[in-house]
């Protein structure tokens, strides 16, 4: 199996085989490489509806180029342990990131995201996230506030007082069950405009329909999110197989 850097060569049977609609992993067996390979060389590059190959191969060896460079002195990167590999860890945080921006969530908040995400601590500071990702403080503060607001961090004080943004181990279910509660929003604006329009009325049909539908999916979404909470959490060492006991309700 070859190793190395993807040729642009390579990268131009990508995309054709990307735009043809191939699975990553028969993508992978045509050129002889790593399924994760491929993945990770598409989600950032653009994602499957924007990889170009030409665009992929100069972002690559721009990339390359940077990590040439000597790094400031006045920033440090931050520490890698338990023996992984600091490249391979930078790489994924930018996987992560493209997959939450082709998500909907926005560039600067998908940064925050991952970036909390991969810490083992699953929290940092204000300092740490501007220091981390090189930004302002006023653009981590907007980020924050955003996914506050969506449920996905929280904030905390430490002991010297410092607030602290953390992502718990069940922020997705938080967000969830944020994002269910916006629905049943909808929910109630749009049966609230059927009465306005007329229960007879195309419109008013139109109306109460969106309403049902969106009633029946967001009780769907907090049933599942519940269940899968109770029934799925894996605290951190627990074996992948091993799960957690559904936590009794008092």
């Amino acid at each position: 199996m070859p190793g190395g850097r993807l040729s642009e060569q390579e990268r131009q049977q990508i995309a054709l085989g990307v735009a043809d609609g191939l699975a990553y992993a028969e993508i992978a067996r045509r050129l002889d490489r790593p399924t994760s390979t491929i993945t990770r060389e598409v989600m950032r590059n653009g994602g499957p509806t924007a990889y170009r190959a030409d665009l992929a191969h100069r972002a690559t060896e721009r990339r390359a180029h940077r990590r040439r460079q000597p790094a400031p002195r006045a920033v440090e990167a931050p520490s890698v342990a338990d023996g992984r590999d600091a490249e391979d860890v930078r790489e994924f945080e930018e996987v992560f990131t493209t997959v939450l921006m082709q998500s909907g969530m926005p560039k600067m908040m998908s940064r925050v995201m991952a970036c909390l995400t991969i810490t083992d601590s699953g929290s940092l500071t204000a300092a740490e996230l501007v220091e981390r990702l090189q930004v302002s403080p006023a653009s981590v503060s907007k980020a924050v506030a955003f996914l506050d607001a969506q449920g996905f961090v929280r904030r905390e004080r430490d002991e010297r007082r410092r607030e602290r943004y953390v992502v718990d181990d069940d922020v997705w279910y938080q967000s969830m069950m944020a994002s269910a509660r916006t629905t049943l929003q909808i929910v109630e604006t749009a049966r609230q405009g059927a009465g306005v329009l007329g229960s007879g009325t195309p419109a008013g049909v139109r109306l109460e329909n969106v309403a049902r539908f969106l009633d029946f999916v967001s009780e769907g979404i907090a049933r599942a999110a519940e269940q899968a909470r109770d029934i799925l959490y894996v605290k951190a060492g627990t074996p992948a197989g091993d799960r957690a006991e559904p936590v009794e309700e008092r």
